[in-house]
């Protein structure tokens, strides 16, 4: 029969060697097999959570998500239906100025006798239709000639006009940056329309000289928005990845309400940032980058990162950090309804008092609820900025609207060859960002910068 006494020092002494050897190297695999399996069990919960990243619960991006395994959303309770609502302001088509106008009126009416036979006609309703001309480029030859002076016989050669001397343009030359550098189109698809549309045969070449011209155009304008976003009192910062020749390099931004302030640095580091933001000493709106965390002259961390975070936790094995995901959760959703509805001195307390409580159940826990609380201890000071100064965000939002259109051209064009391709960027996005915060159209702010360039005078940037 099976005995359940445990073997004593004696009985371990009587065992003969080559048994006490045997047990011994199975004592051996079974611990080693033990650690494997812990490790294994740690790499297995590791790929799990990155199996269970999406746009909702990381700062991975909307466009990543499986189309097969979109996360689930819940319908909220009320929700109204798509389309226009009730009251909603009108938007309708606006009447635009007619080329011509054409009276319309009724054939006849049903008893039979004819419009032409009433004196009482009258217009009811204005329907426009609109069409687009057919182009027709305005084409000028300049044909130039020589002659020998008579004098001294010296052969001389007419010159052509400084403002035309470029070939193309400035509307020409804008509609090729509006296509490049708005539109974020490739040199060969400008080259492709420009045939298609306009009948003109243009080489990439040719195109490549017109964005340097419509890039030196907007110089000006791109030192102007930098100045007005180095003086505001709060800004949005974030940066993402762009590169030179397949080199990584960072694409920073810098917006407000007013501008957007664009740079391309080799580095994400401090000395980078300092690059960006020159002398400016204001509140900063960001992510929670070590970097960011550093600024002491006021600073809102985003929450939108935080809610994240916690929803990752919410969908964990783990019962504390399921716990832990749902209660800071619950706290950061608390602030944001804030940011709609100050709320009264007590309800402030209240809550204040509260998430005290629930970090400091978490804080001292090595899983990633405890990371996660002590992560909003660092920042507590920097969660409700917008609560004390007008005009402060809870979300770094703006910041990562205004880099998604430079996140697009980065995965269509693979980045920049050069350093003067840089430079283009960042000022057309500058330009770009800033004219729609503003409601400005680009395209003739394109052509008053190089009507202005080609003729060598300033352009206009007071509006900035």
């Amino acid at each position: 029969m099976k005995s359940d006494r445990p073997i004593s020092d004696a009985d371990w002494q009587a065992t003969a060697e080559p048994v006490r050897q045997y047990i011994v190297s199975l004592e051996d695999e079974l611990r080693a097999i033990k650690t494997q399996n812990d490790k294994l069990e740690k790499n297995n919960e590791k790929l799990e959570k990155q199996k269970r990243q999406n746009s909702t619960n990381s700062s991975k991006p909307p466009s990543s998500d499986p189309p097969y395994n979109k996360p689930k959303r819940e319908k909220p309770k009320g929700e109204r239906k798509p389309g226009g609502q009730k009251g909603h302001p009108g938007h309708g088509q606006m009447l635009l100025t007619p080329n011509n106008t054409q009276n319309v009126m009724p054939k006849c009416c049903g008893c039979g006798l004819h419009s032409s036979d009433w004196d009482n006609l009258r217009p009811f309703h204005t329907h426009q239709h609109i069409e687009l001309p057919e182009i027709e480029m305005d084409i000028t030859h300049f044909v130039l000639h020589q002659g020998q002076c008579p004098r001294c016989g010296k052969i001389v050669k007419a010159q052509v006009p400084e403002a035309f001397s470029t070939g193309y343009g400035p509307r020409f030359c804008a509609f090729i940056a509006e296509l490049s550098g708005i539109k974020a189109m490739s040199r060969r698809n400008v080259q492709q329309l420009v045939h298609s549309v306009f009948d003109i045969k243009i080489a990439t070449g040719t195109i490549q000289k017109v964005i340097d011209r419509a890039s030196e155009a907007i110089a000006s304008t791109y030192e102007r928005i930098g100045q007005v976003a180095r003086s505001s009192e709060c800004n949005f910062i974030d940066e993402t990845s762009w590169f030179e020749k397949h080199n990584l390099q960072w694409l920073w931004v810098m917006v407000n309400t007013m501008v957007a302030f664009f740079r391309i640095d080799p580095k994400r580091s401090k000395q980078a940032f300092l690059e960006l933001i020159a002398d400016w000493k204001g509140i900063l709106i960001s992510d929670g980058y070590g970097l960011y965390c550093k600024w002491v002259h006021g600073r809102q961390t985003c929450l939108a990162h935080l809610i994240r975070k916690a929803k990752a936790l919410i969908e964990s094995r783990k019962l504390n950090e399921r716990r832990g995901g749902k209660l800071i959760l619950a706290h950061l959703n608390t602030l944001i309804e804030f940011s709609k509805n100050k709320p009264p001195p007590l309800k402030w307390e209240r809550f204040y008092n509260s998430l005290l409580l629930i970090l400091s159940l978490f804080e001292d826990d090595t899983d990633d609820a405890g990371r996660l609380a002590r992560q909003i201890i660092r920042e507590i000071d920097a969660l409700w900025t917008f609560l004390e100064h007008d005009g402060v965000e809870p979300t770094n939002n703006r910041a990562e609207r205004s880099l998604r259109f430079g996140v697009l051209w980065r995965k269509c064009s693979l980045g920049t060859q050069s350093d003067k391709g840089n430079r283009w960027v960042e000022r057309i996005l500058s330009v770009k960002e800033t004219c729609r915060l503003r409601d400005k159209a680009t395209f003739p702010f394109l052509v008053e910068c190089l009507e202005c360039y080609f003729a060598g005078i300033s352009v206009d940037v007071s509006w900035i």
